[in-house]
């Protein structure tokens, strides 16, 4: 253990793969206080390799990490499951259209001190991540309000320094202070209709992320592993990979369909998660399946749909249920 609370771990023993990077962990999760923000291990959780490394990177090198990809893919749980592994202190913040400056840097409150009403400074969340040994996460990087993004810019430097104007201050990023970012687009808008909300990014604070990673579905393999291990409840029954490996065909035809442009919907692994959980619930694969994707999909695509579930689980299930 070196003084900064940390240890170097080698790659390929915590994230199960071949690697010869070694990386810093914390020994404790940094102090007390923040303990409680390292996420918890996910023991089922798959890692992607390439993905994996460009993060590790941002966590030792302290680079700047943007990880784009479709939905459900796994893009903030992967940041996450890492930082659960290195015993390393975690936040994430949802850029969405309701997050304003003051909630980034903080605003003056009044606060009672002996007795008296007096005037206060309380932080917003980029300085007091800024601070402290903590990775702060920007979820919806690509949905986030022009004049929120031009606060996080100056953040993206080498150096790191914010301007804290409220206080006439210049915060020094802590040592082990890291930023990561997700996002469905690349910062060029969107061209598919899914992602209503996001919009181009300026490209002089696309080009300040150091790293950009992409995320993309899992091996067929690999999400039936990762299934299985998100719902214990099916994984103990008999025959329950068989019919994972199933669901999962049916997801990848979707995604095949919807590069195709036959479909304007796509299942994410966490759609088929959830498809897993319902067919628990329902003790019926096609009903679980109408409820879990099929009712999200316009009319005119449900015969498209259910084909593609036909053709791996070899029955009409889905003509006979209401709303099909």
């Amino acid at each position: 253990m070196v003084s900064d609370g940390t240890r170097l771990v080698a790659a390929s023993e915590v994230f199960g793969f071949d690697s010869e990077l070694k990386v810093r962990a914390f020994v404790d999760g940094g102090t007390p206080e923040l303990a409680a923000h390292v996420p918890a291990v996910d023991p089922a959780y798959r890692f992607d390799p390439g993905v994996t490394t460009a993060i590790l990177a941002g966590f030792e090198h302290n680079r700047r990490v943007l990880v784009q990809g479709s939905h459900g893919t796994g893009k903030s749980t992967h940041i996450e499951q890492i930082a659960a592994r290195l015993n390393w202190p975690c936040v994430r913040v949802n850029l969405d259209g309701h997050l304003t400056r003051i909630d980034l840097i903080g605003r003056d409150s009044i606060v009672l001190r002996d007795g008296k009403q007096v005037t206060e400074f309380a932080q917003g969340i980029l300085p007091w991540a800024l601070e402290r040994p903590v990775a702060l996460i920007f979820d919806e990087y690509d949905a986030g309000r022009p004049d929120v993004m031009f606060v996080i810019q100056r953040v993206l430097e080498r150096d790191g320094k914010f301007t804290l104007l409220d206080q006439n201050r210049v915060i020094d990023p802590h040592p082990q202070f890291r930023l990561f970012a997700t996002a469905n687009t690349v910062g060029l808008g969107d061209t598919t209709g899914l992602y209503r909300g996001t919009q181009a990014l300026n490209q002089a604070q696309v080009d300040r992320w150091n790293i950009v990673a992409r995320l993309d579905y899992l091996a067929p393999a690999v999400e039936r592993d990762v299934v299985l291990g998100q719902v214990p409840e099916l994984a103990s029954r008999e025959g329950a990979s068989g019919l994972v490996d199933s669901m999962v065909a049916v997801a990848d035809m979707t995604r095949t369909g919807f590069a195709a442009g036959d479909l304007s919907t796509v299942m994410s692994p966490r759609t088929v998660i959830s498809w897993a959980e319902n067919a628990v619930t329902f003790g019926d694969p096609a009903t679980a399946f109408r409820l879990s994707f099929l009712n999200k999909c316009d009319d005119a695509e449900h015969p498209i749909v259910a084909e593609y579930y036909q053709r791996v689980f070899g029955d009409e299930g889905l003509n006979d249920l209401p709303g099909s």
